[in-house]
């Protein structure tokens, strides 16, 4: 706890100079420690994992329930029992939803892909011959999102990430008479980073809302959707039932997986949505594939069991992983609660803290962590291009260090926070 927890805006420069000793000193102490500590990305932990080595041992029998050899070509929409599992906790029909491989992140590159060769089922033709093609990006939001946009050449208009969702205003603004705007993305249940969940008064209005681009598409990737860190577990918006009742059936492409929920790499990815674009993701899917991995499929149904044995997996992640957070919060809230330099965000669910400092100082963070063995996400990794135009947003990830670590590199986090903000303040 730093000496004096007056805001730092309140100290005279004689006693601002003092504090900035002292956190130079403190700063200086850490860095004789040679730590190497890493907050950088969502992974789970090794002790996550293990909780889903019973896979190791599955499937019993390689003939699934309904008599499909798994182990041959063909079901391209994948394994019954898991879609069957999946489609109960996304809210969804079972001819609504696809079992693919281990990374959703691919089959949100596929589909792009798709609408961009080809369009999509209510597309005047394939995006690849628009004269622009612009997506909506919240903010701060998910940096693999937009690396697949700029990969594709498509232009990011980012809006505000609020507490309830995406600012609905500042969208409806720019899909009403534009367009090029053919799509947004949104991770609508403990976004990714600030673990806000989007209200179902929000993503109605996402879904009725007048877009000047005939075949306007929601991402909606519902990776956390079952990632709670408190026994309240935060229910997803119904997009799809509100999409048909808003008469867009077609707008959202609903995207989830396995990968934080059993194994990272060897996971099931999910495509879902109306069944017309079911049909036309499949279509496009059979030009180039013939089955996908239903042995892997089958092992996680039996796993699982149900849609009941999924959230009882996930209250064991649980478990594991809000200490962690426990202890992210108790550290910002100790070292920087008084002092005026810092906020953040608290998740009930999901894999990250959002923490926001004073503006012009997130890369000087960043750059003194380093300097003190801790890894971070690099600034600006949140925005499209990488550039935060605040200089202020720094993405923690707790998951994957040990309790220990996670409370001995937020030492470091808090104190490179105090530094940096002196240092702005004295400039």
């Amino acid at each position: 706890m730093t000496s004096d927890p007056r805001p730092l805006a309140e100290l005279s420069r004689e006693e601002l100079e003092a504090f900035a000793t002292e956190q130079r000193t403190a700063y200086d102490n850490l860095v004789a420690k040679g730590l190497k500590l890493d907050l950088t990305r969502g992974k789970p932990s090794a002790d996550q994992l293990d909780l889903s080595d019973g896979l190791l041992h599955l499937p019993k029998s390689t003939t699934a329930p309904d008599g499909t050899d798994t182990r041959n070509y063909g079901g391209l929409a994948g394994g019954i029992e898991i879609r069957e599992i999946y489609a109960e906790l996304l809210g969804l029909s079972t001819d609504q939803l696809i079992a693919g491989g281990n990374s959703s992140l691919t089959m949100m590159r596929d589909t792009l892909m798709y609408l961009w060769l080809h369009g999509g089922v209510d597309s005047e033709r394939p995006w690849n011959r628009e004269e622009t093609v612009k997506f909506v990006c919240p903010v701060p939001g998910y940096d693999r999102h937009f690396t697949l946009l700029e990969w594709f050449g498509i232009e990011m208009l980012p809006v505000p990430m609020n507490a309830d969702g995406p600012d609905v205003e500042a969208v409806a603004a720019l899909v009403k008479d534009d367009p090029a705007v053919k799509g947004m993305w949104l991770v609508p249940t403990y976004s990714n980073p600030t673990g806000d969940t989007t209200s179902q008064e929000i993503a109605e209005r996402l879904t009725s809302m007048p877009t000047a681009a005939p075949d306007f598409k929601i991402f909606w990737d519902n990776a956390y959707a079952l990632h709670h860190l408190t026994p309240a577990e935060t229910k997803t918006a119904d997009v799809v039932s509100l999409a048909n009742a808003a008469g867009n059936p077609h707008r959202p492409l609903v995207f989830a997986s396995t990968s934080k929920v059993t194994y990272a790499g060897a996971g099931v990815g999910f495509f879902g949505g109306s069944k017309e674009n079911v049909a036309w993701w499949l279509d496009h899917l059979s030009s180039g594939a013939i089955g996908p991995d239903k042995v892997n499929h089958l092992r996680h149904a039996e796993f699982f069991g149900s849609a009941a044995g999924v959230r009882e997996h996930m209250a064991k992640h649980r478990a594991l992983l809000a200490p962690r957070f426990a202890a992210v919060e108790d550290a910002l809230t100790d070292e920087l609660g008084s002092l005026g330099v810092a906020t953040w965000t608290k998740p009930a669910g999901g894999y990250f803290v959002s923490l926001d400092v004073l503006p012009g100082t997130a890369s000087r963070v960043i750059e003194l962590a380093k300097g003190a063995g801790v890894a971070l996400t690099p600034a600006g990794s949140a925005f499209p291009g990488k550039v935060d135009p605040e200089d202020t947003n720094i993405r923690l990830a707790p998951s994957f260090p040990p309790l220990e670590q996670v409370s001995a590199a937020m030492e470091v986090v808090t104190a490179c926070v105090k530094l940096a903000a002196a240092e702005k303040l004295l400039a």
